[in-house]
């Protein structure tokens, strides 16, 4: 099995040790060892709220450079709908798309046209009769990464069709590949605009399989900032945009639920939210539910750590930007939509179950392990102070079982000891 390759990563020089981190981490991959912390690339989900919460800027997302694109001969950009939101006054989407030419792209293709595609398909498999439902959103990558390796009996429930990004990027080629056939494949460059860290390590880990055809992904706050000095109001741009009101709207919560018009639907974001939600969905709380759409960023996409914007007020503009735009323009609502399939090229291979808390692959040992955590716990004041360099007391009595630090760790165990041995001598 390859290594997952993370575009979240800690910069030493910068972490003081403090415990932000450990206490937010969702899925508790993160431990303070010798007043350093350290992430357990195993466990981390890319969801970025440790680069959130870190008051010393020691996390960060790592993303290509925009100069990276001049490698390539002809340049395609796929800029991802939240970033129309983080302009103020925007009122027409071919202003940025412009800008994006301005900076040295040859051509854009929004990633918010193939979002309306994915719409579209995404209604013809909920009415599949063998499809175990509620069907979950495969668009957010830590959530189907969470999800393999958390929750066994909801990797069914993953919808099994390629997200808009794989969408855009295989189209984007495909139209470039066919307006200069002159040119080979590396010399076009593929380029997403990511409003996450997850989506960039979702690129990094697939771009020699079968799916994502994107060549670099570029931090959205770092095209902003250049987009701000090329983006002209004087000047009428090229009526680029091909987008409706449906694609735009997969950038915030319920956009992308909402468009599969059937109000049982149920749309959370939020990364401790969305655990919540998938603790009851795997405790079978959801039975009349059909679609699930869970973002790890607060407010969606536009909420992601590499955006610049409050997602509220990113949110407000995208609702306002919505309103002078037709409801779809690449998806046609035919009437006879019920008798249309999802055609094979459009699915992805299934979501399989992949743990990372697995004490042993011997059961007999693992069994003998969970008896001496359990144990171990007992004997701890149970009260998650994270002194020992573990989010909590339970993953403190694990990574002790597993020889990753030493039981004395525990300050508060070592006073009473202490204490105890003063009494003693008296």
């Amino acid at each position: 099995m390859n290594e997952y390759r993370h575009s979240v990563s800690l910069d030493t020089g910068k972490c003081k040790g403090c415990t932000h981190c450990l206490r937010r981490c969702p899925v508790e991959a993160i431990r303070i060892r010798d007043g350093k912390a350290h992430i357990d690339a195993k466990r981390c989900i890319d969801c970025g709220v440790c680069i959130d919460v870190c008051p010393h800027k020691a996390k960060k997302a790592t993303c290509d450079k925009l100069e990276d694109i001049k490698r390539f001969k002809y340049k395609v950009a796929l800029p991802a709908p939240s970033l129309y939101g983080q302009f103020d006054n925007l009122d027409d989407i071919d202003y940025v798309l412009q800008g994006l030419l301005d900076l040295g792209f040859d051509d854009v293709y929004e990633v918010s046209r193939a979002a309306e595609v994915i719409s579209g398909f995404t209604r013809l498999y909920l009415r599949k009769k063998d499809v175990k439902k509620p069907v979950i959103s495969s668009a957010c990558p830590v959530i189907v990464r969470l999800i393999s390796m958390r929750y066994p009996y909801l990797c069914e429930n993953i919808l099994p069709i390629m997200p808009p990004i794989d969408l855009a990027a295989q189209k984007a080629r495909e139209k470039a590949e066919a307006a200069h056939p002159e040119l080979d494949p590396e010399d076009i460059g593929i380029v997403f605009i990511s409003p996450c860290p997850a989506k960039a390590s979702y690129v990094k880990n697939n771009t020699n399989g079968d799916h994502v055809d994107v060549d670099l992904v570029l931090s959205m706050s770092d095209v902003y900032f250049e987009l701000i000095g090329v983006m002209k109001k004087k000047l009428s741009p090229l009526p680029i945009s091909r987008t409706g009101m449906i694609g735009v709207s997969w950038a915030s919560t319920g956009g992308e639920a909402s468009a599969i018009f059937n109000d049982k639907y149920l749309a959370a974001d939020g990364i401790e939210n969305v655990m919540r939600v998938l603790e009851q969905l795997d405790n079978g709380d959801f039975p009349f539910l059909e679609y699930i759409e869970l973002n790890a960023c607060p407010g969606g996409c536009v909420g992601g750590m590499l955006t610049v914007e409050n997602p509220y007020i990113a949110k407000a503009r995208l609702q306002s930007l919505k309103r002078y735009l037709p409801v779809s323009e690449n998806w046609d609502f035919r009437d006879s939509e019920d008798d249309c399939d999802v055609p094979d090229e459009f699915f992805t291979d299934p979501v399989e179950y992949a743990p990372v808390s697995r004490l042993s692959d011997n059961m007999s040992d693992a069994m003998r392990k969970m008896a001496r955590i359990q144990a171990l716990v007992e004997e701890l004041p149970g009260i998650d102070c994270g002194s020992c360099g573990s989010p909590t007391c339970a993953c403190f009595a694990e990574d002790v079982v597993r020889g990753l630090t030493d039981i004395n760790q525990c300050v508060v165990r070592m006073r009473k000891k202490l204490e105890e041995a003063e009494k003693s001598e008296k």
